[in-house]
């Protein structure tokens, strides 16, 4: 697994609890507007990790555009409100490479409910992330985990990953990172497309944790043989 993976924006929730799950297997350089911002948050997680005596690769910190430059895949864990902003000015560091979109259109960044969203134009926001970066391999994954379950590394994940793209070979490596994880199971879905549907599965979850008091619910699809 000699993979390094950049995360954009790997000092939020989201983005720190994918760094310390794939830390293990892949060297992790964390991203962010601020360089000083990645290195504390890369410092953090070798010290979570040494403390739970868990052996990990290499995890450095980088302003966005180097970390964009230097990963071999990309993860997009931006805030949905500034993807664009971010990879508009990113498209020759990203060119050619798998892009990873995590995002969920949630209408919270309005002022409404989390248990709703605004779709873009393009229908999601993998499908945003593609017009905007033609020349790359966009895949869409990790919308329907949880950050609180991802930083909870003493238990596995409970959680089937669903992953969209439109080139076969992108999506195959993004299931192997995703069956890395422990506990995790990355199942095709199908064209890049159908990304518009699992993003909206996010605002269901979100509604169950606060109906039921859960930490962080996730799915799994029955009746597969893998």
């Amino acid at each position: 697994m000699n993979m390094k993976i950049a995360i954009l924006g790997g000092t939020g929730e989201q983005g720190f609890g994918l760094a310390l799950r794939l830390a293990k297997n892949y060297e992790i350089i964390i991203g962010s507007r601020s360089r000083e911002k990645a290195e504390e948050s890369a410092e953090r997680i070798k010290k979570i990790l040494s403390s739970k005596k868990i052996s990990y690769r290499n995890v450095i910190g980088m302003e966005n555009r180097e970390a964009s430059r230097e990963g071999d895949i990309v993860i997009l864990s931006i805030p949905y409100q500034h993807t664009i902003s971010t990879i508009k000015n990113l498209r020759e560091e990203l060119k050619g490479k798998i892009v990873v979109s995590i995002g969920v259109p949630l209408a919270g960044i309005i002022g409404d409910k989390p248990t709703r969203v605004i779709l873009p134009p393009e229908g999601s926001v993998a499908e945003m992330v593609q017009q905007y970066l033609k020349d790359s391999k966009v895949v869409s994954a990790f919308q329907n985990v949880s950050a609180k379950v991802l930083e909870c590394i003493d238990e596995p994940v409970d959680c089937d990953i669903l992953i969209c793209g439109d080139n076969e070979e992108a999506k195959r490596k993004v299931i192997e990172v995703v069956n890395s994880i422990e506990g995790c199971k990355g199942i095709d879905c199908g064209e890049l497309e159908m990304s518009r549907y699992v993003e909206q599965i996010t605002p269901i979850l979100i509604g169950l944790n606060i109906k039921y008091k859960l930490k962080g619910s996730g799915i799994r699809i029955t009746g597969l043989r893998m």
